[in-house]
């Protein structure tokens, strides 16, 4: 009977908590930490398409149909009536959110409108938002690529190329001149063509904007937006591809400029239509003032995440978790800075072996060395790939201490590649 009776004082415990509804695609990399930072919180049900990471949740899970949005109401309103109403939707990676956007008004839940989601995903139609609402935006066109291209004698060289509805810099390449704008083209062509994922078959060409480039981490509130932090990206981002590699936090930007990246950032979410939630924004600076690049209605990438508990006590995904459920959230930043660098693909080949582990994590300041790339695994750098080989973590008493940790860390590394071999196909 003592038993029953403690199961059932846990039962009850566990009612208290509001219920949260967690919408992921299966096999997202931001299930595991959101699921860890949630159940401290509330009553998670987890949703997804697939059905291993479900039962390796252990946690009460639905399987959902995410490209039927009615068969999915209707496995969530059974679910509503064995276990009562959510409080809260929260969807990860684009899609998930994408989805969590379109069943938020269906469940009478806060979120996001789905067309303001659909803007966050296509750069060609996040410029034609942002250039209607007065935001500084560079020249920009769009062109199909499925067609015959028209003229491009006279454009505004040099340019940055990059596919409309694809992440992490994928595809993303400067172009200086109309030769190298047609091979980007041509390249970005086949790229598109051998990922189903990629169904809109166009391609941004816009200004290439020169300055310092920075990212902002943020929670929208009914519409205003509150800083989490702003990353600096200390390395410059010039081309001809533009891989993300170090981002150190606090910024070493002054008050004045913090906010004047925060207000035009909030400016650009309200442009798309963003009202709830997290969001990620790469802007550059430069003489003329904050130039929004892209904002995206989703937490950062990676395990870049990580870094707010340095600033704030709570990781990433509680401070989202507990914005989602209603609370109101307070950031105070720790004294010191601390930093993170997404370890490029050196190149195309196969990983063989990782040198320099010992030394690179022996350095002052590094915290953490993980390494995600496998040996045999085949590694394709940018503008084609879609990884990084691993993180370095690092802290110090100021910025320029932590970037320096990081690259002397990541000197010390060498990674041993074998060609890729491929068959010929015989005619």
């Amino acid at each position: 009977m003592w038993g029953l009776r403690q199961r059932r004082v846990r039962g009850a415990l566990r009612k208290q908590k509001p219920r949260l509804l967690l919408v992921a695609p299966f096999g997202s990399y931001r299930t595991a930490p959101f699921l860890a930072a949630a159940e401290k919180w509330a009553e998670v049900v987890f949703a997804s398409e697939g059905t291993s990471n479900i039962v390796q949740s252990g946690l009460p899970g639905l399987r959902l149909a995410l490209d039927d949005l009615d068969a999915c109401e209707r496995v969530l309103r059974e679910e509503i009536g064995r276990g009562g109403p959510f409080q809260a939707v929260l969807g990860l990676d684009d899609w998930g959110t994408q989805v969590a956007g379109f069943l938020a008004p269906r469940l009478g839940l806060a979120g996001n409108p789905p067309e303001a989601l659909e803007v966050a995903r296509r750069k060609d139609r996040a410029r034609a938002v942002l250039s209607a609402a007065g935001v500084r935006v560079p020249w920009h066109q769009v062109l199909a690529l499925d067609a015959s291209l028209p003229a491009l004698d006279g454009l505004p060289y040099p340019l940055v190329l990059k596919p409309v509805a694809l992440a992490g810099s994928r595809g993303v390449m400067r172009v200086d001149d109309e030769a190298a704008l047609r091979a980007g083209l041509a390249r970005l062509s086949a790229m598109l063509g051998r990922d189903e994922r990629a169904v809109w078959n166009r391609a941004l060409v816009e200004r290439f904007v020169s300055g310092a480039e920075i990212a902002l981490e943020g929670l929208l509130t009914g519409g205003v937006l509150q800083t989490l932090t702003i990353f600096d990206k200390p390395e410059p981002l010039d081309g001809p591809f533009f891989e993300e590699t170090y981002y150190i936090t606090p910024s070493r930007l002054d008050a004045a400029s913090c906010e004047a990246v925060r207000c035009e950032v909030e400016r650009g979410a309200r442009a798309y239509g963003l009202r709830e939630g997290p969001i990620h924004a790469e802007c550059r600076l430069n003489a003329q003032g904050v130039w929004v690049i892209e904002i995206a209605a989703r937490t950062i990438g990676g395990l870049c995440g990580r870094l707010l508990r340095f600033g704030t006590g709570l990781s990433l995904e509680e401070l989202v978790v507990r914005h989602a459920l209603g609370e109101t959230i307070t950031v105070e930043q720790r004294a010191g800075a601390a930093g993170v660098l997404m370890i490029p693909i050196p190149g195309l080949g196969i990983l063989k072996r990782v040198e320099g582990l010992m030394a690179a994590d022996r350095v002052p300041g590094v915290i953490e060395l993980v390494i995600d790339a496998r040996e045999g695994q085949e590694l394709v750098p940018l503008p084609e790939g879609a990884s990084y080989l691993g993180f370095i973590f690092a802290e110090g008493p100021d910025p320029g201490a932590v970037y320096d940790a990081l690259k002397t860390a990541h000197g010390h590394l060498r990674f041993v590649l074998a060609p890729v071999w491929r068959p010929a196909v015989m005619p």
